[in-house]
């Protein structure tokens, strides 16, 4: 038989709603007034009157069993009531079965996960990250009190250490099917790192289904709100050209660090303005390896069977088809390269707002001015040094966003082409599959 929560739930509304049972009884009146009480044989499957002497077919007092007219009518109702039993037991006894099969499933998956993550940190042990009870988490966030943000993957709130350090707690969502993937992730990817521009990672809590990340505290936030604030400028949120061109510099250090740097490769799969924190001083620091692999050095190409990952924007196209090339630490460029246009335009790359159709999409309309070696009419831009660092940014990411993989530069070589001088840069040939379609500002998804 089919199962699924659905029909469960169905037949458990209809039972919680109830039902009416309606019969017709044999007149007792007779047998009650003679002394005797009315009752059912449900040997025979008649109404009785129950008499001191022994039971009568109406009446006490009366010889044998004769069968009144209401006989017929009682028999009926005997087997009305006996079926109408038969049938609320038979769906008791599914349901039940139902339930209990549904608590299996679930506890065998549940346990599935804690013995995936239990095997995980075992095999990773000893590990250089503490290990907390969620009393501990719920102690050092006050009760989840101050929410700082919302990830993909949880709730992000401030905390505090016994030692006074402060700290963001991301609380991870439990999702349906989830198997452990992203917390281990995490752990595994982070735990193992140590560099400036990647966020440090303090300790975890895994009890249950309660798993918390605890990191090292960033005041300043993430960067997006930097690059996104329509009101950036009354608020003093905007970043003067030489801070922007320091945390494009330091978030290619931290790439090429998770790239080349550890005793493994990581591929973040998610590089965008909401994952790079911003610490007191403005130093970024790459986050949420969620969608993080750990690959070998040597590999060049990863399996394309992990599916689709990351966020719309950044996403490389091999990654999406592998008509573009094979998947590798290449993707992660692409996406440092989108994030830097949009640091340089302090908008979205595709935006439907202005009125020039050429100029909804900013890679195109950067490269062109490139092209013609026309000014940039950039906000901000205070003297000559500001423009070189600014044509550095711009000139180096459309480097790192070319549709063939191999045309991409490693970070490495971006780092190379920041530090370096801009007469050394050769703008790229034009790196873009298409020019998106204009849409009205209504259905824009922002």
């Amino acid at each position: 038989m089919g199962y699924s929560r659905e029909s469960e739930n169905m037949t458990t509304e209809l039972l919680s709603r109830g039902f009416m049972l309606s019969w017709f009884a044999s007149n007792c009146s007779p047998c009650n007034s003679s002394g005797g009480k009315c009752g059912f044989d449900f040997e025979s499957s008649y109404f009785q009157c129950y008499c001191s002497d022994r039971p009568h077919a109406n009446i006490c007092g009366l010889k044998g069993k004769s069968r009144t007219p209401s006989a017929g009518k009682s028999r009926t109702l005997a087997a009305g009531i006996a079926a109408t039993v038969a049938g609320i037991g038979f769906i008791v006894v599914i349901l039940y079965c139902l339930r209990k099969r549904s608590i299996i499933f679930f506890w065998k998956e549940h346990n599935k996960t804690q013995q995936n993550v239990e095997a995980f940190l075992r095999d990773y042990e000893p590990l250089r990250v503490k290990r907390y009870s969620y009393l501990n988490v719920k102690k050092m966030t006050n009760s989840f009190k101050i929410k700082l943000g919302r990830g993909g993957f949880g709730d992000v709130y401030k905390g505090e250490l016994d030692d006074g350090s402060l700290v963001a707690v991301k609380v991870l969502n439990q999702t349906k099917g989830e198997d452990g993937q992203e917390f281990i992730n995490e752990v595994a990817t982070i735990s193992g790192t140590s560099h400036v521009n990647v966020v440090t990672l303090f300790g975890f809590c895994f009890e249950r289904d309660k798993r918390a990340l605890i990191y090292e505290f960033m005041p300043n936030g993430s960067l997006e709100k930097f690059i996104f604030d329509e009101n950036a400028a009354e608020t003093r949120h905007r970043l003067n050209w030489e801070t922007n061109y320091q945390i494009s510099l330091g978030i290619a250090r931290g790439l090429e660090y998770l790239h080349s740097g550890c005793n493994t490769r990581i591929l973040h799969f998610d590089i965008k303005p909401h994952n790079i924190l911003l610490d007191v001083e403005f130093v970024p620091k790459i986050s949420d390896f969620g969608l993080a692999k750990i690959c070998k050095r040597e590999e060049s190409v990863i399996s394309s069977t992990m599916g689709p990952r990351g966020t719309a924007g950044y996403i490389a196209p091999e990654v999406f088809s592998k008509n573009f090339g094979g998947i590798s630490y290449k993707s992660d460029v692409y996406s440092y390269g989108m994030m830097i246009l949009e640091m340089v335009g302090g908008r979205k790359n595709i935006n439907v707002r202005v009125d020039n159709t050429s100029e909804i999409y900013f890679p195109h309309w950067v490269y062109k001015r490139l092209e013609l070696d026309e000014e940039l009419q950039l906000e901000r831009i205070r003297d000559e040094e500001d423009r070189v660092r600014v044509r550095k940014m711009i000139i180096t990411s459309l480097w790192c966003i070319q549709t063939d993989p191999s045309s991409r530069p490693t970070m490495s070589k971006v780092i190379e082409m920041l530090e370096g001088s801009l007469d050394s840069l050769q703008v790229p040939p034009k790196p873009f599959l298409y020019s998106p379609p204009r849409s009205p500002p209504a259905e824009s998804s922002g």
